[in-house]
């Protein structure tokens, strides 16, 4: 899938497509059962198709049909490994999030730094650093969600979940914070995720970076001051 490669490139999908954000079943370690192998397999080649379709054709543009086509599975294949259309869109964006940490989730990996992190300012730090990080490889992806929301119902609803879904990862970001000092001002953990997602929200950091040219380290910086001035 050659044309697919400035895609892939840009949002850092790998060819196992364990990315989801759902939970995943089974150990981590050790050898995969053959069959769990080729349902990852198909998984990953229907994802990269479908990567490749919407951005040459766009979302409305492509058929599960000619997805399928692409991927060189059936039809129903998509519908049982997958979902539908707009399930497809959000494994896309699920790829390009978790991208070289793949097959590893978000949440786990994002747990893992947090944890590490000794204070309030190095919670700012990592969450920074991950906005600039993310935000580079799935902002192709963000902006295929955005068009097909505007004329889906499907892709809207997508759009309104996966909203829901960073603020519910955010709260675990705000009691990170609490723990280590911050929120002294009174602000709950629901309030604290409310501030990260708009600090750090996709479409504030295309406008500032995409639209009013900033680099990734002023942008970096403008996140870690909003975050500590507010949370602390």
């Amino acid at each position: 899938m050659e044309r697919y490669a400035n895609l892939v490139k840009t949002t850092g999908i790998q060819s196992d497509p364990g990315t989801r954000s759902g939970p995943r079943s089974g150990p981590r370690s050790g050898p995969r059962p053959l069959r769990q192998a080729q349902a990852d397999a198909t998984r990953s080649l229907i994802v990269a198709a479908a990567g490749q379709l919407f951005t040459e054709r766009g979302y409305v543009g492509t058929s599960i049909a000619a997805i399928a086509r692409e991927a060189g599975v059936a039809v129903q294949t998509i519908y049982n490994t997958v979902g539908n259309k707009a399930a497809v869109l959000s494994a896309i964006l699920d790829a390009a999030a978790s991208g070289p940490n793949a097959p590893i989730p978000v949440p786990e990996f994002m747990k893992e730094r947090t944890d590490h992190a000794s204070d309030f300012e190095a919670v700012a730090d990592v969450l920074a650093e991950w906005f600039v990080e993310v935000h580079d490889r799935t902002a192709p992806v963000f902006s295929m969600i955005r068009q097909a929301a505007a004329v889906d119902g499907d892709a809207a609803e997508l759009e309104r979940a996966r909203a829901a879904q960073r603020l519910r990862h955010y709260e675990l970001a705000a009691a990170a914070i609490r723990a280590r000092g911050g929120l002294s001002s009174g602000m709950t953990d629901p309030e604290a995720a409310a501030v990260i997602l708009a600090i750090g929200h996709p479409e504030v950091y295309r406008t500032l970076v995409h639209g009013r040219g900033w680099t990734t380290a002023a942008y970096r910086k403008w996140v870690r001051i909003g975050l500590t001035s507010a949370l602390a």
